[in-house]
């Protein structure tokens, strides 16, 4: 089973609001009259919780991309094993029609590089270090329920595969600052007859423009396997990432890495006529099987 982008969205001011009206209402015909006005002032304004979250994650159109730098430790010993850069780059499709899913789209990569010096590996005991590279994902996001939730579709050939959202993303504010709450918990059987089971959380804080250098920013965990290459065991990931307008903004070392290893990856999937050359296989996309 897989549980993505889990929690339920909820508004810290939405809630005060409400209890505030309860609470100072004289009687109990008032205050169910205040707390259904209350009620529908914030499903009235809860779709631009969707609005702002795909805004700092996606951008309005133009692609935007967001850097990360962060390490791999061993568990429960806690040395660091590896460190790891990389990035992402997305674009946003609104739809014309505000009952439609807006459409993500997106491609990251991450090297892995020497705990120590921080270079980038490309072999390790022997074994080649290949880097994690999805040549796109694209989610379709909705809102329901008081609700955000993203459908993840990613693959290529035979191995396209759709994932959906269940219990959807937490939304919350803590001060002027939105906070983006999304859990992970990953469970499904792999080709080769494994299982994979990782559990992976996404906290997003988006600031006010202007209040601070970096307003876009991401802390991630994992628990999971080691790839093959590094011995398969249990280990913590760590990444703090931020969001760039450009490649200018990017880190020297991540984009002298990318320009020579993944140059497709600085601009993100263009168009779903894209994404379909790219789960097709077809070499033009410059993505093959």
């Amino acid at each position: 089973m897989v549980r993505n982008l889990a929690l339920i969205t909820a508004s810290i001011l939405a809630f005060t609001a409400c209890a505030t009206s309860v609470a100072e209402a004289p009687d109990t015909e008032t205050a169910v009259a205040d707390a259904n006005e209350a009620d529908v002032a914030v499903m009235a304004a809860e779709p631009d919780v969707l609005k702002a979250w795909v805004d700092a994650r996606a951008g309005t159109g133009e692609p935007v991309h967001w850097v990360s730098d962060g390490g791999i430790y061993a568990y429960p010993s806690g040395e660091k094993l590896f460190g790891m850069i990389g990035f992402d780059s997305s674009t946003v499709i609104w739809p014309d029609d505000p009952n439609e899913k807006v459409i993500h789209l997106t491609r990251k990569t991450f090297a892995y590089t020497d705990a120590e010096t921080g270079e980038v590996l490309t072999e390790y005991n022997g074994q080649p270090v290949v880097p994690i590279a999805y040549p796109y994902q694209m989610i379709e996001y909705r809102y329901e329920n008081g609700r955000i939730y993203g459908d993840v579709t990613q693959g290529v050939g035979d191995r396209v595969q759709k994932i959906i959202s269940e219990d959807g993303i937490a939304a919350r504010q803590i001060g002027d600052t939105w906070a983006f709450t999304a859990a992970v918990f990953l469970d499904f059987p792999l080709p080769n007859g494994a299982q994979y089971e990782a559990w992976e959380n996404y906290d997003f804080f988006i600031n006010p423009e202007g209040s601070v250098e970096e307003p876009h920013q991401m802390s991630w965990q994992r628990y999971g396997a080691l790839p093959a290459w590094a011995g398969g065991e249990q280990a913590i990931y760590h990444l703090l990432s931020h969001r760039v307008e450009s490649q200018d903004e990017f880190p020297t070392q991540l984009l002298i890495w990318a320009q020579e290893n993944k140059p497709e990856w600085l601009t993100p999937p263009m168009s779903l006529e894209e994404i379909e050359a790219i789960q097709a296989g077809d070499q033009a996309s410059g993505f093959g099987n």
